[in-house]
């Protein structure tokens, strides 16, 4: 049985353990038609033309865990930011750890979906917000109809959170290949502030496969600084997909940093919905061996005087491939746009593959929108400069490597979070680079 048809035949059990009267029961059936018609993307799709899926969708996943795993602190300690406190919303094979999480009610809720889903308290605003942005592709379907469990963070208007907040799903390996469907929704109220930290982390080296939606809601004046850490086992793929919906005058800033993996695809979906809005949308991708990562981004400038701003930095060794697929959308109505959208990459090595694909589709007439991409390799120029200083040639690479990329690094908000992401690009280069930010 493949895996579609797995798929297929496990939600008809799932579905006998709803509630007819569940606020989502009649979007997952609509969402598990679309992709019993639809099925998995394919290399014939123009946004998937250069990711193939077909050798994760050979592997016999395990849906659910068939038992618990143990999950010790210590074993997963080095996943956190232990360095300063958190709230957490920790996952162990898709399934709550309340142990590891650290979880809150007090004027805010960050806590379970799955809580959200079935008490009655939560349904007016799941009613308002589930699937509302998510588009209806047939992986977002999957989801949808599979969604059970993830994070459910709701902020209310003028209220600022004190401290970051951790959402980290892992992996056991308790099975020999596990698929994970974790659904997040987040809602940041008028004038409100948070930061957020997405992991998926895989503790063994057997297959993980997880498809991942985020939903996430920026009212008026809202400030949401979002950071994806992305730095896998070899054989862990991960599907991330995220939708922001932005009204006036909001700010919301998306930082993704892609460092390992079998397979990593990011579709990243800003919708500017009020004027004034504010959009960033920043990564660093350092990828080696064959790993494969895809950025698959879109802001949709729906009103006018609203600005984006994308750059993304990838530098890519041995056999791996790198894609970015970024669209920019300028509605008629749009005008006073300032879009700018930036692609550069090096290629360390003659077998390492970049597609890249930016692009600006523009309908207003009064608009500053700006789109480019370079792809080459290290300067000799400022190598040969820095080695007649004294400087070893490895350790001058991966100084004009770290300067590359250094750009968006300085954005990160959070001090701890960039030293933590310094020290993984310095591993990722294979030096010590003798400072720390």
């Amino acid at each position: 049985m493949n895996l579609k048809n797995k798929l297929l035949s496990s939600y008809i059990a799932f579905e006998d353990h709803l509630e007819a009267d569940s606020p989502i029961y009649d979007l997952k059936s609509k969402a598990i038609k679309i992709f019993e018609n639809e099925g998995f993307p394919s290399k014939k799709m123009e946004d998937w033309k250069y990711t193939s899926l077909n050798s994760l969708l050979k592997t016999d996943y395990s849906l659910s865990p068939k038992k618990d795993h143990a999950v010790e602190f210590k074993d997963v300690k080095q996943y956190f930011l232990h360095d300063i406190d958190t709230y957490k919303i920790v996952f162990v094979d898709g399934v709550y750890n309340s142990f590891l999480s650290e979880t809150t009610h007090d004027k805010m809720d960050v806590c379970l979906l799955s809580a959200a889903l079935s008490k009655p308290k939560y349904q007016p605003v799941i009613e308002a917000y589930f699937n509302k942005v998510a588009g209806n592709d047939s992986l977002t379907s999957l989801n949808t109809a599979f969604a059970r469990e993830g994070a459910y963070i709701y902020i209310p208007k003028h209220r600022e959170v004190e401290k970051p907040i951790e959402v980290i799903n892992f992996a056991t390996g308790n099975e020999a290949a596990l698929m994970l469907q974790p659904r997040n929704l987040i809602i940041v109220g008028e004038n409100a502030h948070v930061q957020i930290i997405e992991r998926h982390q895989s503790l063994s080296e057997n297959a993980v496969f997880t498809n991942s939606v985020t939903e996430i809601f920026a009212e008026k004046r809202a400030y949401v600084d979002y950071y994806k850490i992305q730095n896998d086992r070899a054989n862990a793929s991960l599907i991330d997909t995220t939708y922001i919906s932005q009204e006036e005058q909001s700010n919301c800033r998306v930082h993704t940093f892609s460092f390992g993996g079998k397979m990593t695809r990011n579709n990243l979906n800003f919708y500017q919905r009020g004027e004034r809005c504010d959009s960033t949308l920043k990564g660093i991708t350092i990828l080696e061996g064959k790993q494969h990562v895809d950025h698959n981004t879109l802001v949709n400038h729906i009103e006018p005087n609203c600005e984006s701003h994308q750059d993304y930095k990838g530098i890519f060794g041995d056999s791996s491939t790198g894609v970015f697929n970024g669209k920019v959308v300028v509605e008629r109505e749009a005008q006073k746009t300032d879009a700018f959208q930036q692609n550069n990459n090096i290629l360390i090595d003659d077998k390492a593959t970049i597609n890249a694909k930016p692009q600006l589709e523009i309908f207003a007439d009064d608009v500053k929108c700006s789109h480019g991409c370079t792809i080459g390799q290290l300067d000799e120029e400022a190598l040969f400069y820095l080695r007649s200083r004294g400087i070893a040639k490895k350790e001058a690479r991966a100084l004009l490597m770290y300067a590359f990329a250094n750009n968006v690094l300085e954005s990160v908000k959070i001090p701890e979070l960039k030293r933590r992401i310094n020290k993984l690009i310095a591993t990722k280069i294979g030096v010590h680079l003798g400072f720390d930010l």
